[in-house]
């Protein structure tokens, strides 16, 4: 006997394949080991080799009890006369040993898990869907204890993976047909690479279609938050990955550090991936109608479990819905050998769930840090320039001081000075009017005597129209004398008044410039220490920081320096506090 070879299309491989065909790399053509049976090939084999003997089943000679049935009895025939018919269990019987000689060895069939009953021997509910979901054949099946024992942990040591509905296997199964039961399928052996090839089969589809919609690196690509403030957590309610995630989030609650919104949904079985991706989108369309902000980030958690368990999450739909997210998602799925395409989309991978906040809390922590640093530094440069602003307004005080008294003391010298220089031209214009007034009186007095003289010499007889004549002059001159010595004074008076009210305006502008210098150094002085006073720590710890002083008084900038018994300044108050030791 020798191995038979088979007539295939590339289309036809995993079906032969899984019927028991191997591969013959040499002649590249499928066959069929010496011995095994011909008729599940049927279709593939050449055509100058007929079936014989059990491969035929078309020749194979029909079992006595099943002889006994009609081939092809016609609608609604009677039963001869005096036939006395066979019992249903000798039928039965007969097509359950038509089916045992037909079927003597397993044969490897692809089927979908439907339901798995586990006792001490596993149940089993098998199916083969077409791709719209149809049902195209379903059988009952069943792996017997001692079986059990020996093929399923072999199965799930080399797949993770444990017997659950939706699982895709390549089982070697024989058919079975008891009288009592029915038909069914014996399985012997299950083949691990097949359900890990589909499984991975299934991601390697979905993350080709994700890249050629230009969508697989979307998310990822996403700049990672600079600080966290919100954030939208999806998880199974009441998971023990989800109690790990909350006992460390509850703690940056209550701190104010982060605020965290929960939402609910299941992470395996059927429709979980699509429940998952509604309750997500439903969530972040209630916060953007609440809330005048969006996430942060997107948080899927859950703890670990099989592979088939987390297979459920491996969906197109819901990776395309985290792909096209506004906002990184991060993933803390399983452990660290477990792995989905939402990791590979998401624009962070986490471990576990508690890696997930573990990195939360390093960035807060970071971003707390670069503040603390940060505030000192502020600080620093407030008491800086607070010192500095200081010294410049007294510096200002000092110089507006002096140039004010220099201003002053310059004002009252150019006053002294026109002061002098006014009685200085008072007194010489006196002098001149003095002068000229005596100038005339002595040429007057010159001019009299000598028409005196010329009087009394020539005319005698007029001495007296002369002297009259001499009074009027006399008189004249006086008067003029005493008109210019008032015009004289007169001029005199409104220079030196004149003198005066320039003197008077001129202190008046001085004493304004002055008081208006002093205003605006005293209101620039004001302003200096009002922006002085808003830049100190009191503005900053109105903002949520407070400051941490020793038992003295002084700030703490360490942890080492730290001291057990401490102070918590805060906007409103101060409060003592105790450190516990590390």
């Amino acid at each position: 006997m020798s191995d038979t070879y088979l007539v295939t299309a590339y289309a036809d491989k995993d079906q032969v394949k899984a019927l028991g065909a191997r591969w013959d790399p040499a002649r590249r053509q499928w066959r069929v080991p010496a011995g095994m049976d011909l008729a599940p090939f049927a279709k593939w084999l050449p055509q100058s080799l007929p079936l014989t003997g059990a491969a035929s089943t078309a020749d194979a000679p029909i079992s006595p009890s099943l002889a006994l049935a009609p081939q092809s009895p016609p609608q609604f025939a009677l039963a001869p006369n005096g036939a006395q018919g066979i019992p249903l269990s000798r039928l039965l019987n007969g097509v359950a040993l038509a089916v045992s000689e037909a079927f003597r060895d397993g044969v490897w069939t692809i089927v979908e898990i439907v339901d798995v009953r586990i006792r001490q021997h596993v149940y089993l509910e098998l199916a083969e869907r077409d791709l719209n979901g149809n049902t195209l054949a379903k059988a009952p099946a069943m792996v017997w204890a001692h079986q059990a024992q020996r093929i399923l942990p072999q199965f799930q040591q080399a797949t993770g993976v444990e017997l659950a509905a939706g699982l895709k296997l390549l089982v070697r199964a024989r058919p079975v047909f008891k009288a009592q039961y029915g038909f069914s399928l014996e399985i012997d052996a299950i083949d691990p690479h097949y359900t890990l090839g589909d499984l991975e089969a299934n991601k390697r589809d979905i993350r080709e279609r994700l890249s050629r919609e230009g969508l697989f690196q979307r998310n990822r690509e996403l700049p990672p938050p600079w600080d966290f403030n919100h954030l939208l957590v999806v998880a199974p309610e009441g998971g023990a990955g989800l109690g790990d995630f909350q006992a460390e989030a509850s703690r940056l609650e209550r701190h104010g550090l982060c605020q965290f919104t929960y939402v609910y949904s299941r992470f395996q079985g059927e429709g979980a991936a699509q429940e998952i991706r509604q309750q997500l989108l439903s969530a972040l369309a209630q916060i953007g109608a609440n809330h005048p902000w969006q996430p942060d980030a997107v948080v899927l958690i859950r703890g670990g479990g099989a592979v088939n368990d987390l297979a459920w999450l491996n969906d197109y739909a819901l990776a395309r819905c985290l792909c096209e997210l506004p906002m990184p998602v991060f993933t803390g799925i399983g452990h660290e050998r477990d792995n989905t395409v939402l990791d590979e989309v998401a624009q962070q991978r986490f471990d576990t769930p508690s890696k997930v906040i573990a990195g939360i809390e390093h960035l807060i922590r970071e971003r707390a840090l670069q503040a603390r640093a940060l505030f000192e530094s502020i600080t620093q440069q407030a008491q800086r320039t607070l010192e500095l602003a200081r010294l410049n307004a007294t510096q200002w005080h000092h110089q507006v001081q002096t140039g004010a008294r220099g201003q002053i003391t310059q004002a009252r010298s150019q006053v002294a000075s026109h002061l002098s220089e006014l009685r200085v031209q008072s007194a010489h214009h006196l002098r001149l009017g003095a002068e000229l007034a005596q100038a005339r009186l002595s040429e007057v007095k010159t001019e009299a005597r000598a028409q005196l003289f010329s009087a009394q010499r020539e005319v005698p007889a007029l001495i007296s129209e002369v002297r009259a004549e001499a009074r009027q002059a006399l008189r004249s001159a006086r008067l003029q004398t005493r008109a210019e010595r008032d015009t004289v004074t007169g001029l005199s008076a409104a220079v030196l008044r004149q003198q005066k009210e320039n003197l008077q305006r001129s202190w008046t502008e001085l004493a304004q410039q002055a008081r208006q210098s002093i205003a605006d150094a005293r209101e620039g002085s004001t302003s200096l220490m009002r922006e002085i006073t808003g830049q100190g720590p009191s503005k900053t710890l109105s903002r949520g920081f407070a400051v941490v002083r020793s038992a003295d008084g002084e700030p703490i900038t360490s942890a080492a320096s730290a001291a057990v018994d401490i102070t918590l300044q805060f906007h409103d108050g101060q409060r003592a506090a105790t450190l516990l030791k590390p």
